[in-house]
């Protein structure tokens, strides 16, 4: 046990978030970093978006995913921060526990890890969660029909195409219309192939309003919005797709029913935070963002425990991924250094979790879930349908001409859009955060 490394911090992933929060963990001062990737070369998700409008915000500058990762990357060599981190590539975590308290406040954690030929165990005082999202499949929205090849996530056609040089077909219907699949519609036009249709069975785009713009519109690619698919049809290779429209209660109009042919079905039906390792060691999710709970430091019901990035909420720009990770990985420093007094943090036994934070009405959720302590909080939450002219109130709880306390008005809004601002909370009180059009 006493020949195990310890550091202050262990971060998992390198993607954006982890690359972010060890930056933010080491201008907090942590003495000891370390990131565990499971690949080989750091940068995560961004080194197959070869695409550029990353680091609008962040940098000012329209980058690649690539530029944008090596920027990241680059902070992180500066003498007085590399000295403090190791970089663990090609490994990843086995298993991570939750110690036994030494002292009143946060207990440290062991963090079982495997890499080619080795397996070993580290310890850290706080841990930062950034291992993102990972796609939903075929199976997980039950696409009917049969399962021929040519059905892929629109990640995987993006990793194909844009890291190995590999072509996946020559026309193909996209079915859902996130961001990833509203980039390789484009990605795929561009390369020789025809899209046929883009599908989706909201009445409105999954993705950005400047990726429909420009991937779609620009293409004259068709979006049949309120539109499901009733079968695959193919036995070796995709053939083609059935697809309809949806009447008002959700249900499809077969009689309306239109055949697509096509060799290459593509889904981009969203995204889930890869949330096991948090599960695991008892943290708890937001059945909402499928996300760990945390408090306004970002720390996850398990003291020390961290989490941020699309592992925390499905991000739809990496310039916010980093600056919420950055901010996490400074509180897991601040944490590991000079660990917190017990909280009333709540139990992964309990059987009814009541937060201080209450999601209103029109919003699908809000981050973060409890307010620890008096101060400036950043909110970000996700509206459940497009609205124009639309107020986010911040409000006590209780009832009162008072009730307000801070009024946020968007000329328009979207579920694809991750609102976000900060506000002052001067005490400690259970609040609501609600939308309203006006």
């Amino acid at each position: 046990m006493n020949n195990e490394p310890k550091f202050d911090v262990a971060i998992i992933g390198a993607g954006p978030a982890g690359l972010a929060a060890a930056a933010g963990a080491a201008k907090a001062s942590a003495g000891s970093i370390v990131i565990i990737e499971r690949n080989y070369r750091p940068g995560g998700i961004l080194n197959q978006c070869i695409h550029d409008g990353f680091g609008l915000h962040r940098y000012n500058e329209s980058l690649t995913g690539p530029e944008y990762a090596a920027r990241e990357y680059d902070i992180l060599q500066n003498k007085e921060i590399a000295n403090k981190i190791t970089l663990l590539s090609g490994t990843f975590v086995q298993d991570l526990v939750a110690e036994v308290a030494e002292a009143p406040g946060n207990q440290g954690f062991s963090l079982t890890v495997m890499s080619s030929g080795s397996i070993k165990v580290i310890r850290a005082a706080s841990v930062v969660l950034a291992m993102g999202c990972r796609e939903r499949t075929a199976g997980a929205i039950s696409l009917p029909g049969t399962r021929p090849a040519g059905i892929f996530t629109a990640g995987t056609v993006q990793r194909l195409m844009n890291m190995q040089n590999i072509s996946v077909g020559k026309r193909a219907v996209i079915i859902g219309s996130g961001d990833i699949g509203l980039i390789m519609a484009r990605r795929l036009t561009l390369e020789g192939a025809e899209v046929a249709a883009v599908t989706d069975i909201q009445p409105y785009p999954g993705g950005l309003d400047r990726n429909v713009r420009q991937c779609l519109h620009d293409f004259n690619i068709p979006l049949l919005l309120s539109t499901g698919i009733v079968k695959v049809h193919g036995k070796k290779r995709v053939e083609g797709v059935t697809a309809a429209p949806l009447d008002t209660h959700g249900k499809l109009r077969l009689l309306s029913s239109t055949y697509i042919p096509c060799d290459t079905i593509m889904l981009s039906v969203g995204l889930i935070p890869e949330h096991e390792l948090a599960r695991s060691v008892g943290a708890l999710l937001d059945t909402s963002t499928q996300g760990p709970i945390v408090d306004q430091h970002l720390m996850t019901t398990v003291p020390g425990l961290f989490a941020c990035g699309n592992v925390l909420q499905v991000h739809d720009l990496v310039d916010f991924v980093s600056k919420e990770a950055e901010y996490a990985g400074s509180c897991a420093a601040k944490t590991a250094i000079a660990p917190p007094r017990p909280t009333h943090r709540l139990s992964a036994g309990e059987a009814q979790v009541i937060l201080p934070i209450k999601v209103g009405s029109n919003l699908r959720y809000v981050l973060p879930h409890t307010i620890l302590e008096p101060g400036r909080i950043t909110l970000s939450m996700r509206v459940t349908a497009p609205e124009v002219n639309f107020r986010v109130h911040v409000a006590r709880l209780e009832k009162g001409a008072d009730r307000i306390l801070l009024t946020k008005t968007f000329s328009r809004v979207s579920p694809s859009e991750m609102l976000r601002f900060t506000f002052n909370c001067d005490k400690m009180e259970p609040l609501e955060v609600y939308g309203e059009s006006f």
